[in-house]
């Protein structure tokens, strides 16, 4: 418990306001909140997110979890997911540190210490009891910020460290799975990702599939299964959560948010951005800009 403080400690001092703060190191961001937000869709990348005070709710379709200070969140694949923060306050305001995961870290560790893949049935999403030296671990990587000349020597060796004790966790085998060519959930990430890089553009179903390393018909049943959309979905959702940044954060009107996302019809994209976000674009953006801490999605 003292870790979890002293984590809530250093959070505080490298973060001001609420929102996300991103840092020097890569894989690290920081997150406050002063106050519950409303439900946002976002899409979470594979992270481990470790909360220092206050709690969150995440959703997955009908599947929904709640994790605090004595319980973390893995997200074992990107995921679209809608969370609202809970518990905060002024007083005691949110506060959270999210590590992204490194597969090819991971893989290299599976290699190191030699073991199988076991077989399980564990979500892609959970919440776990806390560890002690999991969380002794990030309070000494986010310390680091304290002192940034040490970064670059120490923070690969302490990301290393909590990617190999996530590894050894409860959820080590849906780890291993993601990290193993060839696995369908390895597969999947690989769609995933290819869908990312290009979600502004036409995609065929065909063309993510073959850089999965999959059948078209293989990809959609276990991209599903996982994500609980379609490749199709997860791309709308995608561009509608970038056209809500473009007009939060750089000024761009519906219509130029819309196009330059790749819809060609402002009317479909008012009542899909309607549909996702439960009001038009314009409306949407008014509500966020008067309460900031609404559109936090981590």
């Amino acid at each position: 418990m003292d870790n979890v403080v002293e984590l809530a400690r250093i959070i505080d001092r490298h973060v001001s306001g609420s929102g996300i703060c991103t840092t020097i190191m890569p894989h690290v961001s920081l997150i406050r909140a002063d106050q519950p937000s409303m439900p946002t869709p976002a899409v979470y990348e594979a992270s481990l997110c470790l909360i220092a005070q206050g709690s969150k709710r995440v959703s997955i379709g009908e599947h929904s979890v709640v994790y605090d200070a004595a319980h973390y969140l893995l997200v074992s694949v990107d995921l679209p997911l809608v969370g609202h923060v809970i518990d905060a306050s002024p007083d005691a305001p949110y506060l959270c540190c999210k590590i992204d995961l490194d597969t090819a870290i991971l893989a290299d560790l599976m290699v190191a210490e030699g073991s199988r893949i076991a077989d399980a049935d564990l979500p892609v999403l959970g919440v776990y009891p806390n560890d002690p030296d999991l969380i002794d671990a990030a309070c000494r990587l986010v310390r680091l910020l304290d002192r940034p000349d040490t970064i670059h020597a120490l923070a690969p060796l302490i990301e290393r460290e909590i990617l190999y004790r996530l590894l050894v966790g409860p959820h080590g085998s849906m780890l291993r799975r993601v990290a193993t060519a060839g696995s369908h959930l390895n597969q999947v990430s690989r769609a995933i990702a290819a869908i990312r890089r290009r979600f502004d553009d036409q995609i065929r179903i065909e063309d993510v599939a073959a850089e999965a390393g999959m059948s078209p018909s293989s990809l959609y049943a276990h991209f599903k299964a996982i994500t609980r959309m379609t490749p199709l979905e997860f791309q709308k959702q995608l561009r509608l959560q970038e056209a809500r940044r473009l007009m939060l954060a750089d000024g761009a009107t519906a219509g130029t948010a819309g196009y330059a996302v790749g819809y060609e019809s402002p009317s479909q994209f008012s009542r899909e951005y309607r549909r996702l976000f439960g009001a038009p674009p314009r409306q949407d953006v008014a509500r966020l800009q008067s309460a900031p801490a609404a559109g936090m999605a981590l």
